[in-house]
């Protein structure tokens, strides 16, 4: 009987952090985007430099807390023609309340073909790209990803 009220105060201490933590990777942090602002403009690389893309039905999220928690859902009318693809796309997990952004589905149409990945500005952040997977119907779905540190690239540590 004695080891109860500690082992009970162990796991309600548990699960204050356990929640606490939950909450600060899933709400805390993420701020939504208005479709007018400045992180909201979505360009796309192409062979002659970066230009703008007109979208519509934008939504977004960002958290100053780390460079790669940027995730963007939109329209878009056209592709350019000559935009530079992006090798190796990772779309990452976002909170699971931002139901827009399903990053499973996009790496799966992305492998099969069905969406294409493209450069949208590089180094976003240090180290940083974001990058958009559009699909033929004008989905456009976008994340900063941390990109390859590489002798190639000129990246060193």
């Amino acid at each position: 009987m004695n080891g109860k009220w500690p082992v009970l105060a162990i796991l309600g201490s548990a699960l204050i952090v356990g929640g606490g933590i939950w909450y600060a990777q899933e709400y805390m942090y993420y701020d939504s985007i208005a479709p007018d602002a400045p992180e909201a403009a979505l360009f796309i690389e192409t062979k002659s430099g970066p230009i703008s893309l007109h979208v519509t039905d934008f939504e977004g999220i960002d958290a100053n807390s780390a460079p790669h928690r940027w995730r963007a859902c939109a329209k878009l009318s056209d592709v350019p023609t000559d935009a530079v693809p992006y090798d190796n796309p990772l779309p990452s997990y976002g909170p699971g309340w931002f139901d827009c952004f399903d990053a499973e589905q996009i790496g799966h149409d992305l492998e099969a073909g069905i969406a294409k990945a493209y450069l949208s500005q590089s180094e976003i952040h240090p180290d940083v790209d974001r990058v958009l997977a559009i699909y033929p119907d004008g989905r456009v779905f976008g994340w900063n990803q941390i990109n390859d540190k590489s002798p190639e690239r000129g990246v060193m540590d």
